[in-house]
């Protein structure tokens, strides 16, 4: 007779139904189960749990690529005029008393990745704007007109709620959606897979060693004379497994068995499933979705860099730079509306850790250049 034992990566709230046939003569239960795999909710909430709050890897890229834009200043222009100290200048670098700029454009990049959506709420005193606030995501729903564009917006917070008209009370950045026309597409849930392959390994191994680091198994029930267990020995022997033989505390213990007992594995191998490789799969797509190298998040394999510099410099050109760039311009336009003036916002290249080697060769071949005067190399580098 052969006593199940669920194999320690199925958690209860992953398996199908199960169901339990016992012959009446040959001493062997078998087990037959009908399962599906659970995917992670492309909601904000659950993007958010599932990656940015209990995956490393999730967590790390977010927090790599928001606190990198956000560390890049912004530069204010009139047509080709620059503007210092202008009052928008002033407003991004505090938006408001609690939150200063660096810590406001982390956190609306990460609306950006975890739920494709940023929302900023402008407060007035008088006829400039005072301060800049982020309104979560989730809590925000496009109302659209009759012509399908959006023409306002409702923010509940609880029991509370308030619609905010479209246009200059509210300013929406979305990332690119192909199927809806209203809310962005965020990069983690092109990753929801690799996600959840990557923290089902996670738990594959909490609950390898909440078993003993050992696989599950079967006992078998073959005496000689034939014959079953009775219903109180087939509790018994559950009881005393559960009891006796599972939890880190009982590690390396060995089995006792009766006469007739034979205890046969049925787990597969790390190395037979090939779990190392498939936990570092999962993760290099995950930092795929999201345009990170591997190799600055510590991912071994598929390092197609030369080195950290250039894997770093890359990281600044395809993935930074791009997501400032559109930020800056979705400002752009917005605070103009605000301030009645025409405003132009770029982000400050030359205040760019990640790009001091592209700079340093930038001026070497400018130094070597008889050719350009003072003025025009000046206006090459961006002065």
């Amino acid at each position: 007779m052969r006593l199940p034992f669920r194999l320690p990566w199925v958690f209860p709230a992953e398996q199908g139904t199960v169901s339990e046939a016992k012959a009446a003569a040959g001493g062997v239960s078998l087990v037959a189960g009908e399962g599906e795999a659970r995917w992670t909710g492309r909601s904000y909430a659950a993007l958010s749990r599932e990656g940015f709050m209990k995956n490393p890897v999730a967590h790390r890229t977010v927090r790599l690529v928001a606190e990198a834009a956000a560390a890049i200043p912004w530069l204010a222009y009139r047509d080709a005029q620059e503007l210092d100290g202008h009052p928008a200048l002033s407003l991004i670098g505090q938006p408001n008393a609690r939150m200063g700029g660096a810590d406001f454009f982390e956190a609306l990049y990460g609306h950006l990745l975890l739920s494709g959506n940023a929302y900023v709420e402008p407060l007035a005193i008088g006829p400039r704007p005072a301060e800049l606030h982020l309104l979560r995501p989730d809590r925000v729903v496009v109302v659209a007109g009759a012509d399908g564009w959006p023409e306002a917006y409702d923010y509940r917070a609880g029991s509370a709620r308030r619609r905010i008209a479209a246009g200059g009370g509210l300013l929406h950045l979305k990332l690119f959606h192909p199927l809806d026309d209203h809310q962005g597409f965020p990069p983690l849930a092109a990753a929801q897979v690799a996600l959840d392959l990557h923290n089902a390994a996670a738990r594959w191994n909490k609950a390898l060693l909440d078993n003993s680091a050992r696989p599950s198994g079967a006992l078998v029930y073959q005496p000689k004379e034939g014959g079953n267990l009775s219903a109180d020995q087939y509790e018994r022997l559950k009881v005393e497994l559960d009891e006796g033989y599972s939890g880190p505390m009982r590690a390396g213990r060995p089995l006792l068995l009766e006469g007739g007992l034979d205890w046969k594995s049925m787990g597969l191998s790390p190395k037979d499933m090939d779990f190392v490789e498939a936990r570092n799969g999962a993760a290099r797509d995950v930092a795929l979705a999201f345009g990170v190298p591997p190799m600055l998040l510590g991912i071994p394999g598929d390092n197609t860099y030369a080195n950290y510099q250039e894997a770093n410099r890359a990281f600044y050109r395809l993935t930074v730079l791009p997501l400032v760039s559109r930020t800056a311009a979705s400002f752009s336009g917005f605070l103009s509306g605000l301030y009645g003036e025409p405003l132009r916002l770029v982000p400050d290249l030359d205040q760019v850790a990640g790009l001091a080697a592209e700079r340093d060769a930038l001026w070497a071949r400018l130094g070597a250049a008889d050719f350009l005067t003072e003025e025009e190399k000046r206006q090459a580098v961006g002065y």
